[in-house]
């Protein structure tokens, strides 16, 4: 655990962020989730932990972390920006019945040249986003449907 903190420390310290409470709340929670939570989902669980946090201070750390390349905004749905401290590349699956969402390798899919868009577009970067049921919502449609 504490081997953690001191590397959750060393790279905020890394990006030239100053290691601040809240900060490192924020990016803590984040690294230990992959559901790719939203800002009131991030207060409310760290509120369980460290009642002081505002929806201000969750925001501002958030966007220091995310100006310094640690986290990403990930809009995967209409008027919601949710977050994730996995910045490699990769795509994502979102459940339509339960909402979840699963992180999809790079590499499931073939490459797409973003050089072919037509002539005035200047692609530069891509994500994709696969709706449809994750496996556990998919068994009980199946199960609902055979009874």
């Amino acid at each position: 655990m504490q081997q953690q903190a001191n590397a959750i420390v060393q790279t905020l310290k890394s990006k030239g962020l100053r290691v601040t409470p809240q900060r490192f709340a924020v990016y803590a929670n984040l690294l230990s989730r992959t559901d790719h939570p939203t800002v009131d989902q991030i207060l409310t669980e760290l509120n369980k932990d460290f009642p002081v946090s505002s929806q201000a201070t969750i925001y501002s750390s958030l966007q220091a972390l995310r100006e310094a390349g640690l986290v990403r905004e990930v809009l995967l749905e209409e008027g919601v920006c949710r977050y994730d401290a996995n910045v490699e590349p990769h795509h994502h699956f979102c459940c339509r019945q339960c909402g979840g969402i699963e992180d999809i390798g790079w590499d499931t899919f073939q490459y797409i040249q973003l050089k072919s868009l037509r002539p005035g577009l200047r692609g530069e970067t891509y994500e994709v986003t696969v709706q449809g049921l994750c496996d556990r919502c998919d068994s009980e449609t199946s199960e609902v449907k055979t009874q």
